[in-house]
This record gives C-alpha cells, structure tokens and sequence, in this order.
C-alpha cells in the first residue's frame, strides 16, 4: 500500500511512459503488455472491500491515468505528438493528453493529408487523373483536368504548380511544332 501512495503522490508529475513503467522506445507489444500489467494490479474492483475511501480514490486515480496513457501511447499519432510535447521547455503542462491535445493531433493529420492532395474529393479526383495523365505523357487531358481540380481548389498550390509544369511541357511541344512547320 505505500507503494500506491507513493506512486499516486507522484502522479502529477509523471509522464505516461513511467505511469506504465517503460521506455519512451518501447514497442506497442510492451506499452500493451504494461497496461495488462497495471492494470491487473491497479484495476478499482481489487480494492473494493477497503473502507480507506482516500485509498480507494488514490486507486481510483492511477488507474484512470494507466488507462488513459494506453489510449494514447497505443496510437502512433498521439504518442508522437506526446512525446514531442513533453520532450519540451513545457514539459510539465504536457504531461496529460487532453482534447486540446487530440483536437491538435487530429488537425495536424488532417493538414498533412490535405497537403499531400486536397482537401475536396472531386478536386483530389481530378488531380489524381490529371496526374497520371501527365505521367503517360497525355499533355492535354493533364491540363484539362488539373484546371478542373483547380475549379474545385482554386487556392491549391499542389495543383497550381503541376499544372504550371503540364503547361510549360504543352508550350514546349508547340515551339517545337511551331519550328517544325517553318522548316518545311
């Protein structure tokens, strides 16, 4: 028992990686395989038969963080944004994953998707075929269906750059065209 109270004692200090007592290395097997452990050990209906309500309530807070260091060491996304969190100058503000935490994880996931495509379907739709246009070489539908992503996303800079670079192919193409008719 004075090992819960000196653990609960330091609660607001730790981070979830010494609440479940492994590396910040760890693999998700062992992050899963401490919980277990914990939450075996700390699990509210063991010490249901105490009258200490302090001590039940001590229990009842170390189990609520191991299980809330499992939900986010378990997802990669939460774990990285945690860890850069707390490997921070504001370490001890970071140490509990709140929503604002999850909000922040989440737009920073939903911002690197957009970045990598788009965010409207259609948009991403058009520039997925224009781009596999451009890469069979089939200048003119590349064009055509960037415009259109562009319709969707005008303010894209993803699309706005391939389809400067379809352009400037096109524009090549006809110079050499161009060239080719007054030679004859």
């Amino acid at each position: 028992m004075t090992e819960l109270s000196e653990r609960c004692a330091r609660l607001d200090q730790m981070d979830y990686f010494e609440i479940l007592m492994v590396e910040r290395s760890a693999a998700p097997a062992d992050i899963k395989k401490a919980f277990y452990r914990e939450s075996r050990t700390y699990h509210p209906d063991r010490f249901f038969h105490l009258d200490n309500k302090e001590l039940k309530d001590q229990v009842h807070d170390l189990y609520k963080r191991v299980t809330e260091a499992y939900y986010v060491l378990r997802d990669d996304a939460k774990r990285r944004q945690y860890t850069a969190n707390i490997s921070g100058p504001e370490r001890a503000q970071k140490l509990r994953f709140t929503e604002s935490s999850e909000a922040e994880t989440r737009a920073a996931s939903k911002r690197q998707v957009e970045e990598q495509i788009g965010v409207h379907p259609k948009g991403r739709q058009f520039y997925q075929t224009g781009a596999a246009d451009a890469d069979a070489g089939r200048w003119a539908s590349a064009e055509r269906n960037l415009k259109m992503a562009l319709t969707y996303e005008p303010a894209n800079t993803r699309y706005k750059e391939k389809l400067a670079e379809v352009q400037k192919v096109l524009l090549e193409e006809s110079r050499k065209q161009g060239d080719a008719f007054k030679i004859r």
